[in-house]
């Protein structure tokens, strides 16, 4: 939730706006009084007061909003936490204070000053310059005409007006940044030895009595929520494909013919010709078939003067200076007259007058490409696939609509839909309300669609009442387009610690983790004793490496800290850190004076700059409150407390 937000912070402050701002200043802070006046405050602030009805329709915007983000992983159990109630109703409560001193003192905002604001916003912005159509498409996506955006911009900068100057003039010192920089580059020249608990594992035991005493202690770790056991019908392109009878032979050839393209180039004649156009009467249109005839016969004698004729006699403008060169002609997208004539050439021979709707033509084909391709045979497993995948997609939505019918139809087992589909009816374990239990805490096999079931409408709709206490199908849910799943509940588990059969193999290899951990530890304490001591134990060390707060080089935490910790006056010197997972020695050998790139140097400095002026920003705001008194009133737990519908 707090991630989603800070890296939402416009669209957020946004919905805010939308929510607070119009309203103000539409009506003035008396009629926003007047209009929300016998509703229940939650918090005041000095004169004014943020109430249940304005924190409501907050909280369902910011709701609303995140579900059309997190379309399908959305989930107001992980979402709506006491924690981000809480956030918004601050968020609440800072704006009405800002509110309040913008009114008090009346900052205000001019024409040219809103336009400025309005034309510098880069989502309103095209190659850096204001495009008035990307602000008529902003103002119809958010449903709003352009006086009200501008109202709602103007109180915004109103606003802006009260706290920017504070953060603005929030400067870090710059001997705060180098020093900062300083630490962050500042090196030491280390070698590590590290003792592994996984090493030690095969050396650890653990006895029953160890495991039932670990039990006995732990029930509140081992305690499972309430879970629920699930049937579902799963109907997805996998079992859409599988629903496809065998497809007959004809229909697959006769797919070949319709896509015949896709699989086959077809033959193609690369020409040249010489177009001779007859006159209207009679003896005009003997001269030229005759002279067609006679060049025809010249082209016939001497194929290689077929270009000359052509520039010198050709009546197509379009192709005489090039020597009546048409370039390469497919097969199929010529009259059949035409077309049957020229791919009746051979490469190189000179037709007789052919003619057509246009004229006289004389025909020289220059080149031949074959028809080319692959033939039904080499293609009708493709072919196979393709069909029945298309039949299947035709068939998942017939078969969808009859799931969803027959599970609400029959809502008292899912036994009638799986038997008019076709399909199994699988089983789940361990469907907890937020979250699939992993199948060793219940000493079960894991479900091979858990990413299905781990789906929030998944599990929303399996503990909703018609589920859990009407005992009815919980519905049918759609995953993906192409996916799926009506599910159901079949057993009800409240929660409970797991009897020790269940759990023993899973205690055991913790135990025995645990064991090698300390182990591990154990050794690496006496190592750290011994060389400490100026002692010289058997130990390999790795090779020298170079580490910083800036480039630890993978260095754990716990162990850059310690190293970094260390006096540097005595050299070598050795720290020891206990690691989650075993003991790490290390050994520092030297120091190093370390330089930072200038563009980190420049990040780092904007982010600190940041930080600083969020930190004053914060300092203004908790003084403000102060300034007007504010007060969160009992109203407020109850009002956060209350679920949305």
């Amino acid at each position: 939730m707090f991630n989603f937000i800070r890296k939402h912070q416009r669209l957020m402050q946004l919905v805010l706006l939308v929510l607070i701002l119009p309203s103000f200043v539409l009506i003035g802070v008396s009629g926003y009084t007047n209009y929300v006046s016998g509703d229940e405050d939650l918090v005041t602030v000095g004169d004014q007061a943020v109430t249940a009805q304005e924190y409501d329709l907050a909280r369902r915007n910011q709701l609303n909003q995140l579900q059309r983000s997190m379309g399908g992983g959305f989930d107001p159990a992980l979402v709506d936490t006491p924690a981000a109630k809480q956030q918004l109703l601050d968020s609440l409560v800072d704006r009405r204070a800002l509110i309040e001193i913008a009114t008090k003192d009346r900052f205000s905002v001019s024409d040219t000053a809103l336009r400025q604001a309005i034309a510098a916003n880069p989502d309103l912005q095209e190659n850096g310059v204001f495009s008035p159509e990307l602000y008529n498409m902003l103002l119809a996506q958010q449903g709003i005409n352009s006086k009200d955006f501008e109202q709602s911009q103007r109180a915004e900068l109103a606003l802006s007006r009260v706290i920017s100057p504070v953060v603005q003039s929030a400067t870090l010192p710059d001997f705060v940044v180098k020093e900062l920089e300083n630490v962050l580059v500042e090196t030491r020249l280390v070698q590590t030895h590290t003792i592994r608990a996984q090493d030690l594992l095969d050396q650890q035991t653990v006895s029953d009595e160890e495991i039932q005493t670990w039990y006995q202690a732990n029930q509140d770790s081992l305690r499972l929520p309430d879970y629920v056991n699930v049937d579902y019908v799963l109907l997805n392109e996998e079992a859409a494909v599988k629903s496809v009878a065998e497809v007959k032979e004809d229909d697959l050839k006769a797919y070949y013919e319709q896509n015949k393209t896709r699989f086959v180039s077809p033959a193609r004649i690369h020409l040249s010709h010489i177009l001779l156009q007859p006159g209207k009467d009679n003896a005009q249109h003997q001269s030229v078939q005759q002279q067609a005839k006679e060049l025809a016969q010249q082209a016939q004698a001497n194929p290689a003067q077929f270009a000359e004729l052509a520039k010198e006699h050709s009546q197509d403008k379009g192709s005489a200076n090039s020597g009546g060169e048409l370039g390469w002609i497919t097969h199929g997208n010529w009259p059949a007259a035409l077309q049957d004539a020229v791919f009746a050439l051979k490469k190189g021979e000179v037709s007789g007058v052919i003619e057509g709707p246009d004229g006289y033509h004389i025909f020289k084909a220059n080149d031949y490409q074959p028809q080319q391709g692959q033939a039904f045979d080499a293609v009708k497993d493709e072919i196979t696939t393709e069909v029945r995948q298309q039949l299947a997609a035709e068939n998942f939505a017939e078969m969808a609509t009859k799931l969803t019918h027959m599970v609400y139809e029959s809502p008292e087992s899912l036994q009638a839909a799986a038997d008019a589909l076709g399909l199994p009816i699988l089983k789940a374990q361990g469907v907890a309300r937020e979250q699939v239990l992993d199948a060793k805490q219940l000493g079960a096999t894991a479900s091979e669609h858990e990413d299905l079931l781990e789906d929030p409408r998944v599990r929303r709709a399996l503990y909703a009442p018609q589920s859990l206490q009407d005992k009815q199908n919980a519905g049918v849910v759609e995953i993906a387009s192409d996916t799926i799943v009506a599910v159901r509940v079949n057993e009800f588990v409240p929660a409970h610690v797991p009897e020790l059969t269940q759990v023993h193999d899973e205690v055991e290899k913790m135990l025995r983790q645990e064991k090698a951990v300390a182990a591990a530890q154990s050794a690496g304490q006496a190592l750290l004793a011994s060389l400490q001591a100026g002692e010289t134990p058997e130990v390999e060390f790795s090779n020298e490496q170079a580490v910083s707060r800036i480039q630890p080089d993978q260095m754990p935490k716990a162990s850059l800290d310690a190293l970094m910790a260390v006096d540097t006056s005595q050299l070598p010197a050795y720290v020891g850190v206990e690691l989650d997972q075993g003991y790490q020695l290390v050994k520092v050998i030297g120091q190093e004076k370390g330089e930072l790139d200038p563009l980190i140097s420049e990040a780092i400095h904007a982010q600190l700059q940041q930080i600083w002026s969020d930190v004053q920003e914060r300092s203004y705001m908790a003084a403000l409150r102060e300034q007007l008194n504010v007060k969160q009133l009992p109203a407020a737990e109850t009002a956060m407390a209350t679920e949305i519908d």
